[in-house]
């Protein structure tokens, strides 16, 4: 149904960041008065013998970065859908499912209005950040300013992303999970920050670790980023886990961000806790959230950041000079997909449960050694020993692919401690998932 409020009026048009122009103008007459005159400018007119060699330097924050791990996986994999060979792909977590065809029908009727089509507020429509505080305080009890304390983000990858700017400058540390998502720590080191990474495997310990970190570091971390459920391990917290988060970060004067990417997606009776729900979360943090997953919306990049409202406002201040917003129409779907389709949801995690059972059932099989996961999009797995002995994490991927066509995300790809396990998502249905396993059986004969 349609819902005059979801279209922004024109009071919601982008504001533009204020502009100094006295100094603008001091700026354009000193520049001025320092060129020089044309009668002393050189001739360059006569031609050159040698051809100079042009260099592109890029900047240090690029330099930093290290090679794509995951860069020749993408490259066979593609070399073997063009040659038309049909590949296993439980590689990258990319939703294989549909959206609800309301939410399509809501986006097209929302396309065909032409005051959609303008630039749009960089914090996103207020009905949809409205109904994010709704769904926030339905779910997990939390009470949300949806002016103040929820950004809309082009998904919460980019909002992470200028939330780490926003926050972090050359000399700052942020702690974040091991393995990590990539983003996680290269987020962090684009905004020149550096990264110190704890094991995620055991919850006591890491928090423990993360108390030892603050206690001996000097200057203290400035950050704590959290992943639960956790990409790629699937490590799973309970509120608790959170309350001590709280309490460790006004103890050492630390932030937090919390990536629930994976909030929509859970098993076997368990629910994810959202961060925002422990005593004095708001006071040190936010949370990140996203309709990629249990949505079936990943390509609409479509994410939130809720919670504190200084963080919020800082990243609404970068967001502001770098995007004008996501499409309106995208939102105002959204809009419809949270207020109607949370069976749809509920459903949709289901599906992944019995994808997981049927991987899981076929690893078994195998001998293969992992822990059942609670919630998330994914298996993380060891292969076996026998394996581990002959080739590294990336070649036994890699062979995967060559000789079985099953592709894998290789756990070094999420950093070293990621060494000797794979990371299989729940993209595929069940039928490829077996086939998956039988062709991983034969490839490894």
């Amino acid at each position: 149904m349609a819902h005059e409020t979801d279209i922004p009026s024109d009071d919601d048009a982008q504001l533009q960041p204020p502009q100094d122009q006295n100094a603008a103008a001091d700026a354009d007459v000193s520049s001025a008065d320092s060129m020089p005159l044309a009668d002393d400018v050189p001739d360059h007119t006569e031609p050159t013998t040698e051809p100079v060699e042009f260099k592109v330097d890029t900047a240090q924050r690029v330099k930093r970065l290290p090679p794509y791990m995951f860069g020749r996986i993408n490259n066979l994999l593609y070399q073997k859908r063009r040659a038309g060979e049909d590949v296993i792909d439980m590689g990258m977590g990319n939703p294989s499912d549909p959206p609800q065809q309301l939410v399509v029908d809501k986006l097209a009727e929302a396309a065909a209005n032409p005051r959609v089509h303008g630039y749009s507020k960089s914090n996103g429509i207020q009905n949809l950040r409205r109904e994010v505080a709704t769904k926030y305080s339905r779910k997990y009890g939390v009470t949300l300013d949806p002016d103040e304390e929820v950004i809309v983000c082009l998904g919460s990858k980019e909002g992470f992303s200028h939330m780490c700017l926003a926050l972090m400058g050359p000399g700052d540390t942020a702690i974040v999970p091991a393995p990590y998502f990539p983003v996680h720590t290269y987020a962090v080191a684009l905004a020149g920050g550096n990264v110190i990474s704890l094991e995620v495997n055991d919850s006591e310990k890491f928090l423990q670790n993360v108390a030892y970190t603050c206690q001996h570091l000097y200057p203290k971390p400035k950050l704590l980023i959290i992943n639960y459920p956790h990409n790629p391990s699937t490590v799973t917290v309970e509120q608790g886990f959170y309350d001590e988060v709280v309490k460790l970060a006004k103890r050492y004067g630390f932030m937090v961000i919390s990536d629930f990417a994976y909030a929509d997606v859970a098993f076997d009776g368990y629910q994810p806790p959202s961060f925002l729900s422990s005593p004095g979360a708001s006071d040190v943090g936010v949370e990140f959230t996203t309709m990629s997953k249990g949505y079936n919306m990943a390509g609409w990049r479509i994410g939130f950041c809720s919670g504190n409202r200084e963080m919020i406002k800082a990243l609404a201040t970068i967001k502001g000079y770098y995007d004008y917003g996501m499409f309106q129409a995208v939102q105002v779907a959204a809009i419809m997909a949270l207020r109607e389709t949370e069976d749809a949801v509920l459903a949709q995690s289901r599906i992944y449960e019995s994808r997981r059972n049927v991987l899981c059932e076929g690893l078994s099989r195998l001998g293969w050694d992992f822990e059942v996961p609670k919630a998330g999009m994914f298996v993380w797995a060891r292969f076996p020993q026998e394996w581990q002995d002959q080739m590294s994490t990336m070649d036994f991927a890699m062979k995967l692919l060559e000789e079985g066509n099953v592709a894998v995300s290789p756990g070094t790809g999420f950093g070293t401690t990621g060494e000797g396990y794979l990371r299989m998502a729940l993209v595929e249905n069940e039928n490829r998932l077996r086939q998956g396993v039988r062709q991983i059986k034969a490839c490894l004969k």
